[in-house]
Parts: C-alpha cells; sequence; structure tokens
C-alpha cells in the first residue's frame, strides 16, 4: 500500500518538523537572554551616566573656582605692578623736582 518513496518522504518531513520546532524554541531561548542581557547593560550605562553627573559636578565648580583664583591673582599683579611703577615715577618727578 505504502510505497518505500512515500514513507521516506514522511520520515523526512517529520523530522524537518520536528528540528524547525527545536530550532524554533532555540532561538527564543536566545532571544530572551538577549533581551536580559541588554536590560542589564542599560542598567549598567545608567548607572554610569548618574555616576559621572555626580562627578563632573564638583569638578566643574573646582574648574570654575580655579579660574575665579586664577583671575583675581591676574588682577592683584597687575595693580601691584601698576603701583610699583606709579611709585617709581613719583619718586622720578620728585627726584627732578629737588634738582
Amino acid at each position: 500500500m505504502i510505497d518505500v518513496v512515500q514513507l521516506i518522504l514522511f520520515i523526512v518531513i517529520v523530522t524537518l518538523t520536528v528540528l524547525l520546532v527545536v530550532l524554533g524554541v532555540q532561538v527564543f531561548f536566545i532571544l530572551r537572554e538577549l533581551r536580559k542581557t541588554i536590560q542589564k547593560t542599560n542598567n549598567v550605562l545608567e548607572d554610569t551616566r548618574i555616576i559621572t553627573e555626580s562627578i563632573s559636578k564638583p569638578v566643574s565648580s573646582l574648574s570654575s573656582l580655579s579660574l575665579g583664583i586664577k583671575a583675581s591673582s591676574i588682577m592683584s599683579i597687575a595693580k601691584l605692578i601698576k603701583g610699583l611703577l606709579t611709585k617709581d615715577e613719583e619718586g622720578s618727578d620728585k627726584k627732578k623736582s629737588k634738582e
């Protein structure tokens, strides 16, 4: 009744169907693990963002402070030099007036 070719074809179809079902289940598990990995990576990146923000705020304020100190020290040096120059000019004017 059933020919040998039909029997072999039936066995091949059943085998391929079983293999494709197993392959589909494995792909499902792989994609689920990939989703978990991506979520964990996202959490790590979020924590890294929070840490870098908490570090960058004090560093930027420290930078602003150092720039302020630098600017004020430059201004005080300029005033000191100006004061010295005006004293030298006054001293040389007094010497000329005494002569």
